[in-house]
């Protein structure tokens, strides 16, 4: 009899592949290639490393079942698992996507499918009215209903929470796909495809694996129709991962929720330190105050990513280039603190303008919060801020060099 695991478990164990009889605790890492044939009529289940591996297999049965879908893919990165699913459409195609995703997705929107053909229109998503004006187009203006909507369940680096129900059922209303970038927050704080969303995708490098050692992407699809799509653009374009990272992101699913959890009390410690800091304009954490509106978009936590905006006169690069703890760096999700400056570093892409736009200013500092002692997080912003309030009266206080003016 099948026992009927819970999440936890479910971190732990994922769904045997049964493709050993030696005993092992953990599932075995197939390092080949190829595969040999029986006979020349026998049609095996695996024959190229490509098109399945049976360490791959373990994992995207094991995501497939903690996002509640039909079948996972794996991916060599975050991008690629972007990429193989929007290559499921065709040029002409209308793609709608959230105003404020992560730099690379909109690179790839904007400077990569928009040469073959797709056409990428932004919206904010968090505005359902100009949600459904997008997805529904209009003939005034040669747009027609678009085929998926494309964003993120807590947005990057702005942190509005998304309704995926509410987005998900304007959407279908006019036959467009859901698709659901899920890394903030993972199948432990949200499952997507339960709310309406018909394929979730990972930056299996952050949360999931955990531990900045491992680069990899994930995609769960809500039915075997879209699984088929999905499956033929990640064996023909071949961007999958590799057996060995396929097992180290494994290994980083077993402790997701002891992790995650610690990030999530770090995070309202950091985040309720900077409130009250007064160097810091503002503080973008949806776990500060959202409780409630989390609950009701589906989301049982906000995650261990924040980010806050320092006052006019700070120069944020002082705050950054003298924290000791937290590491300058881009990515999150990872077991260690990191921060890092969106305007030059994770959104560099988009043209300030757009940025300035969207709200990611010049002065926005974003913070993932790892597993270290909040005290110690804290303590080491305090020291940053006061250096950066150092330089920035030293910057006053510098007299003018008059021959600059000459």
């Amino acid at each position: 009899m099948r026992i009927m695991a819970r999440f936890n478990t479910q971190l732990v164990h994922g769904l045997p592949v049964n493709d050993n009889n030696t005993g092992a605790v953990n599932p075995p890492i197939y390092n080949s290639s190829t595969y040999a044939f029986e006979s020349v009529e026998s049609m095996p289940r695996w024959d190229y490393a490509r098109s399945g591996n049976p360490t791959r297999e373990f994992l995207e049965k094991q995501i497939a079942q903690l996002e509640h879908g039909t079948r996972g893919f794996a991916f060599g990165s975050g991008l690629a698992a972007i990429h193989a699913v929007l290559s499921i459409f065709q040029p002409g195609d209308r793609i709608i996507a959230g105003d404020n995703v992560y730099g690379g997705s909109y690179s790839q929107l904007n400077e990569h499918f928009n040469r073959w053909g797709l056409l990428v229109d932004s919206v904010d998503t968090c505005n359902l009215t100009d949600v459904e004006r997008a997805v529904a187009g209009h003939d005034a203006n040669g747009r027609f209903p678009a085929k998926a909507i494309y964003f993120e369940t807590i947005t990057n680096p702005l942190l509005k929470v998304n309704d995926v129900y509410a987005i998900a059922e304007i959407a279908h209303r006019y036959g467009a796909i859901v698709i659901v970038d899920n890394t903030f927050v993972t199948p432990y704080l949200q499952n997507p495809l339960d709310l309406g969303a018909d394929i979730v995708l990972h930056s299996a490098t952050k949360y999931l694996a955990g531990h900045s050692d491992v680069i990899a992407g994930l995609v769960v699809t809500k039915d075997d129709r879209l699984g088929q799509r999905v499956y033929f653009a990640q064996n023909r374009l071949g961007g999958v991962l590799a057996p060995t990272e396929c097992d180290s992101v494994r290994r980083g699913i077993q402790t997701l929720a002891l992790r995650l959890e610690r990030q999530q009390e770090n995070a309202i410690s950091v985040a309720k330190y900077l409130l009250n800091h007064p160097l810091v304009r503002n503080v973008y954490y949806p776990g500060l105050t959202d409780g409630e509106n989390l609950v009701a978009k589906g989301l049982r936590g906000a995650g261990g990513v924040l980010s806050f905006e320092v006052v006019k006169g700070i120069d944020p690069s002082d705050v950054l280039n003298n924290l000791r703890l937290f590491r300058l760096a881009v990515s999150l999700g990872a077991v260690e603190s990191l921060a890092e400056l969106p305007c030059r570093m994770t959104h560099f892409e988009l043209p300030r303008d757009e940025r300035l736009k969207v709200g990611i200013t010049d002065e926005l500092i974003r913070l993932s919060i790892g597993i270290e002692d909040a005290r110690d997080l804290t303590e080491d912003l305090a020291q940053a801020f006061e250096k950066a309030a150092e330089a920035c009266l030293i910057a006053r206080e510098k007299p003018l060099d008059e021959s600059a003016l000459v």
